[in-house]
């Protein structure tokens, strides 16, 4: 007999969407995932915080248009409040953006994501959590003088009761930051958004409110949940990716954070999806309205960001790249 295929693993994606940028990234998330994976078995989720205490600007989608294509892409939106962070920290929105997610498996990604191949490729383990590796050093900045590198992520196990040793990469220097668990929050994964949730709002309020004193010279603001995630994943047993997700930030999706990065740095394939999706009728007639979009991928900009490099021999630090685009007139956000 033959054999019969691998089961498709259903799973939720979740996203966090606002009104202005993010609305239009969400509309090339969910016209992307509809585009490459039209059997995808799961739910899109764009989660939505709503105005209160904590928001007292209305954050919500309240374009009839953009609502609307995005609802017919397949994206649900899912309302929640927000109880602790809000508008003085908009990061906070992954974290508690969870609660509100049905609680079954799930594959959290920024909105600056498009998904450019089948999402069934992927070997996921949903029980071993695990984050983004596309990361730079960013946080911490150790002082000359101290606390070093160690001591600031030791604190922070010893902090929550978890083994620091089992979390490091051996094969990096003591010291060097790739030494170190440290994640992008452009995706991350969990069995239960619950669990999850709870853990990385736990970590982050107990870092920000009562942080160890060796963080006293290190800034939490935009870092703080980056801070918290590799503890979470940590603790959870998770860790780093393993190959059955190299797709993710590699043929599967790309978390492209701005469109002239996009276009200076990305695959070809990365490419041909974006243009292919942003050129359907109903999706064109909603990005032209942001006028960073219009310019980028309607007038020409997009090309001329693709023009000044070479994908074979990029410059190291991103840093450069960004100088050089502004330079050229070309940058937008």
């Amino acid at each position: 007999m033959p054999k019969a295929p691998p089961a498709r693993q259903s799973f939720n994606i979740l996203a966090v969407v606002q009104g202005g940028r993010l609305q239009y990234e969400a509309v090339l998330l969910a016209a992307s995932l509809r585009a490459t994976n039209p059997g995808f078995a799961g739910q899109l989720y764009l989660a939505e915080p709503q105005q209160g205490p904590l928001w007292p600007d209305d954050p919500r989608v309240t374009d009839p248009a953009t609502r609307g294509l995005l609802q017919s892409l397949g994206a649900v939106f899912l309302p929640f409040e927000n109880r602790v962070f809000g508008q003085s920290y908009p990061y906070g929105n992954k974290i508690e953006a969870l609660a509100a997610l049905p609680d079954a498996p799930f594959l959290f990604l920024d909105t600056d994501t498009l998904v450019c191949g089948p999402l069934d490729t992927l070997a996921i383990d949903f029980t071993r959590p695990s984050a983004s590796m596309r990361r730079e050093g960013t946080w911490p900045q150790p002082d000359l003088y101290g606390p070093t590198m160690a001591d600031i992520w030791s604190s922070l196990y010893t902090k929550f009761g978890l083994d620091f040793a089992s979390s490091l990469d051996l094969s990096q220097p003591d010291n060097y930051w790739q030494r170190y668990l440290y994640f992008n929050a452009g995706w991350f994964l969990h069995d239960s958004p619950q669990a999850f949730g709870q853990r990385f709002l736990d970590y982050a309020t107990a870092i920000r409110d009562d942080p160890p004193p060796e963080l006293v010279c290190q800034s939490l603001d935009p870092w703080l949940d980056q801070v918290a995630l590799p503890l979470v994943v940590h603790a959870l047993g998770g860790g780093r990716p393993g190959p059955g997700l190299s797709g993710l930030d590699g043929d599967v999706t790309c978390h492209w954070r701005t469109l002239p990065l996009l276009y200076a740095r990305e695959a070809d394939r990365v490419v041909a999806v974006l243009e292919q999706v942003a050129a359907q009728n109903p999706v064109k007639k909603v990005l032209k309205e942001y006028q960073p979009f219009k310019k980028m991928l309607y007038q020409g900009k997009g090309a001329a960001v693709r023009a000044l490099f070479d994908r074979a021999a990029l410059p190291r630090r991103e840093q450069i790249i960004r100088n050089t685009i502004k330079r050229e007139g070309l940058w937008v956000r």
